[in-house]
């Protein structure tokens, strides 16, 4: 955990170009040798790290009422894109993917698996009559959490969590 810890300070502080398994070793205060026991290149261990830590940080879903749980996870995206080490990722990963095509096909798979949960919600509100029935999930989606990485990358505002449900409202239609 360490090590990964260290892997997502790195890329944040760094960017993806400057990132290399000897800075992060020097920051988790292991050998080089360690790391590469266990992931192959600096890819894997970001690709890793940002995996455990989505598995760690994203709250469960499982609250009953579909409305609820958009908000809930748009709330979490949201406090996670103002203030946290995966933020300032966010451009470094930008940035590599413009570079690498292998850093492009792990930005945007992980990406897509990312909204696909929020895509799901949505299909499963819209099958059980709990949003509109002309709703494209995939669409709102991305009109959902459009605005959160739009403030975040474009201007110096960040999105407010606690906005989550009007922005709900906004996309969805109110309760």
């Amino acid at each position: 955990m360490v090590i990964l810890r260290a892997a997502v300070e790195e890329l944040a502080e760094t960017g993806y170009g400057s990132f290399t398994i000897e800075s992060v070793a020097t920051r988790a205060r292991v050998g080089k040798s360690t790391i590469y026991r266990h992931w192959r290149d600096k890819l894997g261990l970001i690709a890793d790290a940002f995996e455990t830590f989505h598995e760690q940080m994203v709250p469960s879903l499982d609250i009953g009422n579909v409305r609820e749980s958009i908000e809930l996870l748009l709330r979490h995206v949201a406090e996670v894109v103002v203030d946290s080490v995966f933020t300032r990722c966010i451009p470094a990963l930008i940035e590599g993917a413009e570079r690498d095509p292998r850093v492009r096909e792990f930005h945007h798979r992980y990406q897509a698996e990312r909204r696909q949960a929020l895509i799901d919600l949505i299909g499963l509100g819209v099958a059980a009559g709990e949003l509109r029935s002309d709703l494209d999930p995939e669409l709102a989606t991305l009109a959902l959490l459009g605005p959160i990485f739009y403030r975040r990358l474009m201007s110096g505002d960040p999105f407010d969590p606690a906005q989550a449900r009007d922005l709900v409202d906004t996309v969805l239609g109110p309760a």
